[in-house]
């Protein structure tokens, strides 16, 4: 099968494809994030401009791309195929300022309780529509009262098709409470998104303390999910702090990483572990165990997401031990209708 060469302008950035599958997920495949929405010619979100070469059209609709853009040059990259080497124009997505907020409705596919108070719901999104988001950002549900709930986005970009939540019981909350006692199989919901800065800063070559207390685990195993498929190599090292073992509810994921990639590392905490937990790992607050293991943060990158006041003992002791302000990036789960993911 021929191989053809695509680059992008302005950023000069460059890959190769067999022309099988579409210019926007060759680009996906090769780690570059272009713009996208629907991914199947009907929004014309992908629109950019073909400079030098020739594409197939496929299946891209025509209130989409009218015949005078096509004309022009233009393509929805989404479902365009090369027919030679092409040059293209293209804005990429660099950062969450990049990526439009959207209101999707989706429908819940799967309810799956992994203890007693954590419930992973799955939710799937139209077939003509997807959520462009960077792995660690969060959705807001927008609920009939008004109100909405945050939550972090639990699956890496590349499964665009669907949405995974971790959700906590959180006693006196109403929409918690309805996951938990109420909600169902093909419900449907609404929510606006994705929000958020706490995504990957993929063009640092610094090693990497992933801390999560309880269900902030949720954006840090997006992060991993997503560093993986883009085979990023940096040294890693997940610390996942719960008050039991219960509250590690996914204890086989993060261990299983680190056991299929050599620069991962798995540290799981329990600060208030009882007898009929048997164990004998590392305990106190999640935190403290990076120190043990960390003098000098220096030249370390903080993803941290959690409560409140993880978020703040980790930020004051991890700066005293020298990691610089700006190396620290945080998610604090709160539980109130404001802009930042309920756990």
């Amino acid at each position: 099968m021929a191989s053809f060469r695509v680059t992008l302008q302005p950023s000069g950035h460059s890959f190769g494809t067999d022309g099988s599958d579409s210019i926007l997920q060759a680009a996906l495949d090769a780690g570059l994030t272009l713009p996208y929405g629907c991914r199947n010619g009907a929004c014309g979100a992908c629109k950019g401009k073909v400079i030098d070469g020739l594409v197939d059209h496929g299946v891209a609709q025509e209130q989409a791309l009218p015949m005078a853009d096509r004309a022009g040059g233009l393509a929805l990259f989404c479902c365009a195929r090369p027919l030679s080497d092409l040059v293209l124009e293209s804005r990429e997505v660099g950062s969450a300022k990049d990526i439009p907020v959207k209101i999707m409705p989706c429908r819940v596919q799967k309810i799956e309780r992994l203890a007693d108070d954590v419930i992973v719901l799955g939710l799937k999104l139209p077939t003509n529509e997807r959520l462009q988001f960077l792995a660690g950002q969060y959705i807001e549900f927008l609920l009939k009262d008004g109100k909405r709930r945050a939550f972090s986005i639990a699956n890496a970009p590349h499964d665009d098709g669907f949405l995974q939540l971790h959700v906590r019981l959180i006693p006196g909350g109403e929409f918690t409470q309805h996951v938990f006692a109420a909600m169902k199989e093909k419900d449907i919901l609404r929510f606006q998104g994705p929000y958020g800065s706490f995504f990957l800063r993929e063009e640092s070559a610094k090693p990497m303390i992933l801390l999560a207390g309880g269900t902030g685990f949720a954006p840090i195993k997006a992060l991993v999910e997503h560093a993986i498929h883009k085979h990023i190599t940096r040294p890693m090292e997940i610390y996942w702090g719960a008050r039991n073992r219960a509250g590690l509810y996914l204890p086989d994921l993060p261990a299983d990483w680190a056991a299929a990639h050599s620069h991962i590392r798995y540290v799981p905490v329990l600060s208030d572990a009882t007898p009929p937990d048997a164990w004998s790992g590392r305990g106190g607050p999640v935190h403290r165990a990076v120190l043990e293991d960390h003098a000098d943060l220096a030249n370390h990158q903080v993803y941290a997401c959690g409560a409140p006041a993880m978020i703040d003992a980790a930020r004051t002791d991890f700066a005293a031990h020298g990691l610089p302000a700006e190396e620290f990036f945080a998610d604090a789960f709160t539980y109130a209708s404001t802009p930042a993911p309920a756990a």
